[in-house]
Order: C-alpha cells, then sequence, then structure tokens
C-alpha cells in the first residue's frame, strides 16, 4: 500500500475544504490554537512512517488521555473495574449528567468524562504516584521522556471545571468516588493538558495495533484479550454522541479530544493520528473525520 501517496492526495483535497467547525473555547487556553493547523502521521506495522502537514507539532490530547487511562487501569484490575463502569455508548454529549441519575451513579463508559473521572479514582487508589506513573506510562510506550503536560492549558483548563466537579461531587453522591473531590479532579485536568505529536500519538496508539506490544522494542504492555475490549470500547464509544457516524464513515477503532486530535488504529496494520483544531458540533475534529474518511475510502479498507 502506498500510504504516503494516499496521504498526499488527503493533503490537496483538503485545500479545497472549507471547514465550518470551531475551535473549543471553554477552555480558554485552548481557544488560542490557530485554526489552519493540520498535520496527519501514519505509523505502519510493516513499512513505517507516513506524513503531511503539522505532525510533529504537539498539542493538547485531551480526552485521547482516556484510552491511556484505561489501559493502566485495565492492567491493574480485573472485570471488577467494570462494576463501577460501563462499556455502552451514551448517545450524550461527552459532559452530560443526564444518565447518571438514572442509572444511579454509574457512568455509561470510560470515555465520557464522568467514566474517565472514575477511572482515574480507580488510578489513584492504585498507583503510588498518579501523575508521575501515568507520564511514565506514556514515555514508555513512546520511547519519548521528554513528553509533559501544557502548564497554561492545566491551569485553563482547572479554572474552568465546575461541571465536571458537579459530575464527581453527583458520583460522590451515590458512593461512585472513593478519593477527595479535588484530588480526583486535578489528576484528571493533569492528563487532559499533556501534550503530544501525531507523530508520537500514532506511536503511543501502536500498543492498539499490535496485540499490546510496542512494536519498536516487542515488549507486551498489557494482554491481547485486554487490547480486543479497549478497541471495542473505542469503536463503540470513542466519540461521544458521533461513534456512530464516525464507525459508519470511518470505519475503524479511535478516540478524540477537544484539542482537536484523533487517533484511529486498523488492527495488525496501523496506527493514524490526525490535528485539526476547529471541532464539529459534537465536539470532534471536523476535518479529521474527512481525512480519516478518505484514508479508509482510498485505501479500500476498514475492520469491516
Amino acid at each position: 500500500m502506498n500510504y504516503q501517496e494516499i496521504l498526499n492526495t488527503i493533503q490537496s483535497e483538503l485545500y479545497h475544504i472549507k471547514s465550518n467547525g470551531k475551535v473549543a473555547s471553554y477552555i480558554p487556553e485552548l481557544a488560542k490554537i490557530k485554526p489552519d493547523k493540520f498535520g496527519m502521521h501514519l505509523y505502519c506495522i510493516n513499512s513505517g512512517h507516513y506524513n503531511f502537514g503539522d505532525d510533529t507539532e504537539r498539542f493538547s490530547i485531551q480526552s485521547i488521555s482516556k484510552v491511556f487511562a484505561l489501559t493502566i487501569a485495565m492492567s491493574l484490575l480485573d472485570d471488577t473495574l467494570f462494576d463501577r463502569v460501563g462499556v455502552e455508548p451514551s448517545g450524550d454529549p461527552f459532559n452530560s449528567l443526564v444518565q447518571l441519575e438514572h442509572e444511579n451513579g454509574i457512568p455509561r463508559n470510560p470515555f465520557i468524562n464522568a467514566g474517565a473521572l472514575v477511572i482515574s479514582d480507580i488510578l489513584i487508589s492504585e498507583l503510588k504516584n498518579p501523575k508521575k506513573d501515568f507520564l511514565h506510562f506514556i514515555h514508555t510506550i513512546t520511547n519519548d521522556n521528554t513528553i509533559t503536560i501544557n502548564p497554561q492549558v492545566y491551569a485553563s483548563e482547572k479554572s474552568n471545571s465546575y461541571r465536571n466537579a458537579a459530575v464527581l461531587n453527583f458520583m460522590k453522591s451515590f458512593g461512585n468516588i472513593k478519593n477527595d473531590i479535588d484530588t480526583v479532579l486535578d489528576f484528571y485536568i493533569y492528563q487532559c493538558a499533556i501534550e503530544m505529536s501525531c507523530e508520537e500519538l500514532s506511536t503511543a496508539f501502536m500498543i492498539y495495533a499490535n496485540g499490546g506490544k510496542k512494536l519498536f522494542d516487542n515488549q507486551t504492555i498489557i494482554a491481547p484479550e485486554k487490547i480486543k475490549r479497549i478497541n471495542a470500547i473505542m469503536q463503540t464509544c470513542g466519540f461521544y454522541d458521533e461513534a456512530g457516524e464516525f464507525s459508519f464513515r470511518v470505519g475503524l477503532p479511535g478516540k478524540s479530544g477537544v484539542g482537536g486530535g484523533i487517533v484511529a488504529i486498523h488492527p495488525e496494520q496501523y496506527a493514524v493520528t490526525v490535528w485539526s483544531p476547529p471541532l464539529n458540533p459534537k465536539g470532534n475534529s471536523e476535518l479529521g473525520m474527512y481525512a480519516l474518511e478518505r484514508l479508509t475510502t482510498l485505501t479500500g479498507y476498514s475492520i469491516f
């Protein structure tokens, strides 16, 4: 497969597409990002790296971090983890409180904010130094110790987290949050404020395409049967209330973030990341979704 030729075609098509998306503004620091940024990086298991645009510029990964958090939690716990968070699509916006009341404080899945906050609570209980250990996990799967958080994004998000604080308090009233509210919220915001490039995210997500193993040294990070489950949750829940649309248009497991990034994987083939800050009304990168749809169309392959 000539991936570079395909990516070049996608890049040329993007010049003729007008984006109607809006850069995330509810986190003020994210609103400062230039809307015309675009990067794409594909890491193929068999043939290496392909890219164009701003693929080496770091950006705030935001909710993409939820996949890493779930992976660490699943490596530490057995299926009792899913007594506290479900695996069903939500059908509601990522920061909704509505379902929590009907379902006794148990979030639908780990990729909506409520579910990710429960995972954060679990990691605080299980890890000796949650922030340090979380960052060490990313350093391990990327082989890059320079990755860290953006302190400005961290501070900006922390000063505008009223809804997440409300979600935490609501779940704590049902007994589904065990640790201090402020501690859990701080750790969650820390994860979201981590900055990575498209190239680094594609390298990190290779463990999900490669059966739980890092490609560059063949080290097993998590068991293949758990990778299968994480990929399934990405397929059905990775895009909030637009997961069905992403499956329909792209046909790959993946995860988006309001920083404009989307990572997707084709098992046993590749991991691919796109970054374009303007978001559609569902909170997913508008041009990023287009680029990934064109990728699976032009290659002729998805998981379906």
